[in-house]
């Protein structure tokens, strides 16, 4: 007897099973006749694990045009109009739009987001709302918090003291950012005190690191020595590295080994990444996301992050982490069959690893699916469709009928559905 049972479905390596779930946990996959308290038909459905953002900033989500918008466009506008807002937003807005995104998040099938958070002001205001989304979302959305000091950790006077707050108030994550510090050695100084700290604290650490189009900001190196002196490993992920676009063959054929080395991830946001970067080029303008194949072959985990949803730096967005891989699939120009199934594993698998989660379709880990409206992988990153169940932690969350579109046009089908 199972709580629920996803009856028929396709998972995403093109085998067809049953899943039957019990409490929190899945039971049992394959061909399963057993009853169960409910039962979902998902036959010629994509089953999939549950997509995850490991790179977010819910304090600043749902804010567009606060105080006013973002006229140039650019990373550094951005930055300075979220200099404004977070010193006149409150717990109870900040805690609000938060809940709202995860609302859209839930029903995306998007059940776990990493979020950076601000620390620069001292009045930890965003720390402190978005420890109570967390508490609040818990039963049913995994939220880590990052303590990331957006000004710099030795730029500001009580920015180191700030991040040390945060993490003492229970944020998950060491941040950082050292491409905004005063000098290139300051930044290079902030990523060695960083490290120590997460190693000291059995932190996980992510850094906003060199996200600009300056080739010389070459920070991942320093980041990665740190990781590989600290044994940080998997326990570390690089954000952005867009810097690594415009870097000279040469010196990248040496930077990737030392990343590789390291054990450390990879979190490209393909679309803030080609929105903010390349704003100062004519022709030929630079992609702005860094070098994700290139990566990949060497064996460094990447996965595709959000970073942004209607806030000061970003206009659009819904949620949906397959809109994150489609658009990276196009600029790393990943088109091969293979190539655009890993774009959607990198929204699933490989980002559940980066944060540490008990994501996956075996026996034994934590019940928590999506049915889509697609047939299989590929599939699913070109219609991005329905959601047509989500289930977190063995509970239904999120469902929608199937809307497949109808027609008027003698001698043809009286419904259409884009699916092959």
């Amino acid at each position: 007897m199972f709580d629920l049972l996803v009856k028929g479905g396709t998972l995403p390596d093109g085998t067809q099973a049953d899943i039957g779930i019990r409490g929190d946990r899945i039971a049992a996959v394959g061909k399963l006749e057993a009853e169960a308290g409910r039962v979902i038909d998902a036959t010629g459905d994509l089953v999939s694990p549950p997509f995850v953002d490991p790179h977010f900033h819910m304090d600043a989500t749902l804010s567009y045009g606060l105080p006013r918008v973002n006229a140039s466009g650019t990373l550094l506008e951005g930055i300075s109009l979220w200099g404004e807002l977070r010193e006149i937003a409150t717990v109870e807005e900040m805690v609000d739009r938060a809940l709202r995104y995860c609302d859209w998040a839930v029903s995306m099938g998007l059940l776990a987001i990493r979020s950076h958070v601000d620390t620069t002001p001292d009045h930890l205001r965003g720390v402190e709302a978005m420890l109570e989304v967390k508490r609040r979302v818990a039963p049913y959305l995994d939220l880590q918090l990052v303590a990331f000091p957006q000004d710099g950790l030795y730029r500001t006077k009580t920015g180191r003291e700030n991040v040390v707050r945060a993490l003492d108030m229970g944020v998950d994550v060491v941040g950082g950012i050292p491409h905004f510090e005063r000098t290139m050695e300051e930044g290079a100084e902030s990523l060695r005190d960083l490290a120590r700290i997460a190693a000291e604290r059995g932190l996980m650490w992510d850094v906003h690191c060199d996200e600009t189009d300056d080739p010389m900001s070459r920070h991942v190196e320093t980041m990665a020595r740190e990781v590989t002196r600290h044994g940080l490993g998997g326990r570390a992920a690089g954000s952005h590295l867009t810097s690594m676009h415009s870097m000279d063959n040469y010196y990248v054929s040496k930077l990737l080994p030392l990343i590789a080395e390291s054990g450390m991830a990879a979190i490209p946001n393909p679309l803030i990444n080609i929105t903010l970067q390349g704003r100062h080029d004519t022709y030929p303008k630079r992609r702005g996301l860094t070098r994700v194949k290139e990566m990949q072959a060497m064996g460094v985990p990447v996965g595709w992050g959000q970073d942004c949803v209607l806030d000061p730096w970003y206009s659009l967005g819904t949620a949906d982490m397959l809109d994150v891989a489609f658009m990276g699939l196009h600029v790393a120009q990943m088109t091969h069959p293979a190539e655009m199934a890993r774009c959607f594993t990198m929204v699933t698998e490989t980002n559940a690893r980066i944060m540490g989660l008990d994501h996956g379709l075996q026996p034994g880990r934590l019940a928590s699916l999506v049915v889509l409206d697609a047939g299989n992988p590929v599939e699913a990153l070109r219609l991005r469709p329905d959601r047509l169940a989500v289930v977190s932690k063995g509970r239904v969350v999120a469902e929608r009928q199937r809307n497949d579109a109808r027609l008027a046009l003698q001698g043809r089908p009286a419904s259409v559905r884009r699916r092959l």
